[in-house]
Order: C-alpha cells, then structure tokens, then sequence
C-alpha cells in the first residue's frame, strides 16, 4: 500500500472488552472464498450473531449489491431474493443471491442494506458489508478502495490467511482514515447450512468466557487495526458508527463498515 499508511509500526492497539455478547453482523457469505473453477454460487445474506448461532433479525429488501471483479464494477441487486434464515433461536427474513463466477481474481461483493431498528439499543443500525472471493488463486485488486460511506479496505487478502497471521485493515469513511473507532470482531462459530439456510446445531469451538465471544480492538491514529486469527474459519470485522450519516427518523443511525475474512489450517 502507497501514501502515508505505507510505514505504519504494526502494533495492535488491542482491547479485549466487556462488550455484548449479542453484536450485530450482516453476513455476505459463501462456503469458500477461494474457487477453483468459478461457477455458479449462491451467496446467503441473514443479519445476525453469528458467534452464538442467532438469533436473526429481520431483513428488508437491501438497497443495492454490487460486485467488482476485473471488468469493473457490476450491479447485481436484481438477483437478490428472499429466503429464511434459522438460527439456534429463531428464524427471520434474510437474502441471497446467485453469481456466476466466469472471470479469474478477485470478485469483491458490497451489500448496501436498509437500516435496521434496534429496538434494545434504540437506534438504527446500517452495516455497508464486503466480502471478497477469488477464483483460480490468481489475486488480482482486493485491496480495492471503493469510497464507501463506511468502508473497510483489507491489507491482507482477506482469503489468503493462515491461522495464527494478522489480518489488517484501514477503517475509512468516504475516503478517508477513522482514528480510534471501535472495531467488533466475531468467530462465525456455527457453520453456515447452505443448503437447509440455517446454522449448523453444534458450535465449533468453546470459548473461554463470554468475553471472547465479541471482541473489540481499536484503530490507530491512521485508521489502521490488526488482529491475530486463532482458528480456521470465517471471522467479521464490523467498525461502528464510522459512517457520515448520524441520524434518521429523529434516532442515533449506526453506519457500519464490515468486512469477512476466512483463515485456513495447512494441510
């Protein structure tokens, strides 16, 4: 990476805290990120706790999905389409839609959903989600900045990770870095059923305590984060409320950036 992030000192500026247990993720997701072949695929879209295995919140119909692969920019929100999603304890509206992956490299994914109204919390929460596949194992611009209202830009291919590396980012808002935001990140700790749209029964993992099962670490002074994955697997990272918008309806609007990134084991 060019500019003035190029030298940044990677250190962590971590923080395990108290947080809920319940945060919230807009999934955008498929069983593997790296394809071999492309093909067609059908990405599963629920708004959930993906750590706990639900419960699911209700979705409307998204305002866009958008897709770059090595031709440019494509809007894909026609195919969207309903479904419903079960969790460990409930099941909601959710959404998928079917890609077919021709092009080799990178195909990054951006869902633009409707605020949600988080009646607990009493505000609105809107997470601008990416997610990143490749085909062929040809990396081609997934570090793509795409000026989002509230973005994260990955500094690792986020499909190229090793369990036990850091994956890094830069939380940014129209183009520009977020010092000290607040950066949510959960171990989807139920595998996805794609084809019964619902997670699996049994977690994957016990965690220690339930501090573990949010975690928040902090941007630097240049919006920069990092963090070491400890096991295989998909893992979100959402940064809070770091979107221009602040309010809607008369109520506190949370913009949020959140990315998905997959660790694998060696062989």
């Amino acid at each position: 990476m060019n500019g003035p992030l190029k030298n940044v000192m990677p250190w962590v500026l971590l923080a395990l805290l108290p947080v809920s247990a319940l945060a919230h993720f807009q999934v955008v997701l498929i069983p593997e990120t790296l394809l071999e072949d492309g093909g067609t695929q059908t990405l599963k879209m629920p708004f959930s706790h993906p750590a706990d295995g639900g419960p699911v919140m209700p979705m409307e119909k998204p305002i866009s999905l958008h897709v770059w692969d090595k031709e440019g920019l494509k809007d894909v929100t026609e195919t969207l389409q309903p479904l419903r999603w079960t969790s460990a304890t409930n099941t909601g509206d959710a959404w998928q839609a079917e890609y077919n992956f021709k092009a080799l490299g990178d195909h990054i994914f951006v869902l633009a959903p409707q605020p949600y109204f988080d009646k607990p919390e009493n505000k609105y929460i809107q997470q601008f989600t990416k997610s990143i596949i490749n085909v062929g194992a040809f990396p081609t611009h997934w570090d793509k900045e795409l000026g989002l209202n509230a973005e994260i830009v990955p500094m690792v291919a986020p499909y190229a990770i090793l369990t036990g590396s850091n994956f890094s980012g830069v939380v940014k808002s129209n183009g520009k870095p977020v010092p000290n935001a607040d950066v949510e990140v959960e171990f989807v700790n139920y595998d996805l059923d794609t084809e019964n749209n619902k997670y699996s029964d049994e977690q994957k993992v016990s965690l220690p305590s339930d501090v573990f099962v949010t975690q928040t670490i902090k941007t630097d002074s240049n919006g920069v984060f990092h963090y070491s994955i400890p096991h295989e697997g998909f893992w979100g990272f959402s940064a809070l409320a770091v979107g221009s918008e602040k309010e809607l309806n008369g109520e506190e609007l949370s913009q949020d950036a959140v990315i998905w990134v997959q660790a694998r084991d060696f062989k």
